[in-house]
């Protein structure tokens, strides 16, 4: 009896050892097969995402609900997919004209400005793909943007062989310019006579409003875009999070606007990743990652025309899972609004360059004016054509075609003096006495950001998986 009782024992340890001998063999294999198999990510484009839209062609401005045309000038990703690339067409209205005020207009008419230019404010609604398909969205044009915007490269002062490598990221630099050429080829810009004929209208006293093409906005989703899910290996998150290859290009964001007028040395400054980062075929950062940093110089506009400084550094990279990197890193691009004249030199630091233009157009201005009082001077006993000359000089330097008009319809030597010595001085107290002008970035203003020391050998990042950009494995 006991003989059986021990053999029951002996049977059933055995039967139970063989039982958990095959579950842990089945967990192990489960676990081989969980780090092997592929998962899926969602391709969300998160809400206070920014879509940088350009004006495909000039608008004429002239009722609340006119539509407006525009595509993307920077591809939009979802962690490290491509889901909207440069080009894509978007479709919007002019939702507000407002008014100009009393001031606003009184100073336009010193100026022979008789209609001058009203605020408008747009918005965009519809996604149109390469397919046809259209996608519906909701985003508000932030503040800053609506200006016609050229990328901006540092400059190498000195080239010597030690800098040789800072060649490679001239070469990435040229790439990205490439990319914001071939971007903006896409827009219907005007030719040289369109242009001059608009040129011409500017100088009227009335004249239409206009949108010109290459106007760039802003436009942040109230609401995320979804493009569905793709799967992904466990072998894509294993290397995000490492430090970024020293000498990394990145394409970012900035999130916090910048104003030499304003910003303080020692202000945080942020901004998101706008692409994902790559070395080779590892996935490094992956859209939406952050980096930090700080102003490290900044000095405001002045009198006697001193323009603006601001330089800026990044030393922190936050990725997805929120544990900081420090890194060193540069300003080598940054985009700016045309108008603005902004370089960047050498060490990254931005300031607003004044045209050498004021010289011509200062110089044509006194000119004009000392030729009023010269024929004024000398004309004592000169005939009626003379006086009239007195006029039209003296009102090109004031007033453009209006005070040419306006002096050989008068012909008067003192009107034509007054406008000749209002428009010298002016010219002179704009381009040379007033305050200078200031540096000012945007929230979402589009930076490139190099990794590592400058001198250092600098790699472009690589395109993600279904970029057709992206070199074969």
């Amino acid at each position: 009896m006991l003989s059986q009782r021990l053999l029951c024992v002996v049977f059933l340890a055995a039967s139970t050892s063989i039982c958990v001998s095959q579950d842990s063999a089945r967990l192990v294999t489960r676990s081989a097969a969980d780090s092997t198999a592929p998962s899926a990510i969602a391709l969300t484009v998160a809400k206070s995402t920014p879509l940088q839209i350009a004006v495909e062609k000039e608008v004429r401005v002239k009722k609340v609900g006119q539509p407006i045309h525009g595509r993307l000038v920077e591809p939009v990703y979802a962690f490290d997919r491509l889901v909207l690339p440069a080009g894509t067409e978007v479709n919007g209205r002019i939702a507000r004209i407002e008014d100009v005020s009393g001031k606003k207009r009184a100073l336009g008419i010193l100026n022979a400005d008789f209609t001058p230019a009203r605020k408008t404010q747009v918005e965009f609604n519809e996604l149109v793909l390469a397919d046809g398909k259209h996608i519906p969205f909701q985003a508000v044009v932030t503040p800053g943007s609506g200006r016609v915007m050229q990328l901006v490269g540092t400059k190498n002062e000195k080239k010597s062989a030690k800098d040789a490598a800072s060649e490679k990221i001239d070469q990435a630099k040229q790439e990205a310019k490439r990319q914001w050429q071939e971007a903006m080829k896409q827009l219907k810009e005007p030719g040289k006579v369109h242009r001059l004929e608009r040129y011409a209208l500017r100088q009227l006293p009335a004249r239409p409003q206009y949108i010109d093409a290459g106007t760039l906005y802003y436009a942040e989703l109230q609401q995320p875009l979804d493009f569905g899910s793709e799967p992904v290996t466990p072998q894509t998150f294993a290397s995000i999070g490492t430090v970024p290859p020293e000498g990394s290009l990145i394409h970012a964001l900035l999130v916090t606007p910048l104003n030499s007028a304003t910003t303080k040395k020692g202000a945080e400054v942020e901004a998101v990743l706008a692409q994902p980062l790559f070395d080779g075929s590892r996935l490094i950062l992956p859209e939406g990652s952050r980096l930090k940093g700080s102003v490290l110089q900044v000095q405001p506009a002045r009198r006697l025309h001193h323009n603006g400084h601001l330089r800026i550094a990044f030393r922190q990279i936050v990725p997805p899972d929120g544990v900081p990197q420090t890194v060193v890193a540069s300003l080598e691009g940054v985009q700016a609004g045309q108008e603005n004249h902004v370089t960047l030199d050498s060490e990254g630091g931005a300031e607003a360059s004044t045209p050498k233009t004021r010289y011509l157009s200062t110089g044509l201005s006194v000119a004009l004016a000392s030729m009023s009082f010269l024929q004024h001077r000398d004309g004592d006993d000169v005939g009626q054509s003379q006086h009239s000359g007195d006029g039209v000089a003296g009102g090109a330097a004031g007033f453009r075609l209006v005070g040419i008009a306006l002096g050989a319809a008068v012909k008067s030597q003192p009107l034509g003096m007054a406008m000749g010595a209002y428009g010298a001085s002016r010219s002179v107290y704009s381009h040379f006495i007033a305050r200078g002008q200031d540096v000012v970035f945007p929230k979402n203003t589009a930076l490139e950001i190099g990794i590592g020391a400058r001198g250092k050998t600098v790699l472009s990042p690589s395109a993600p998986e279904n970029d057709p950009q992206r070199p074969p494995k």
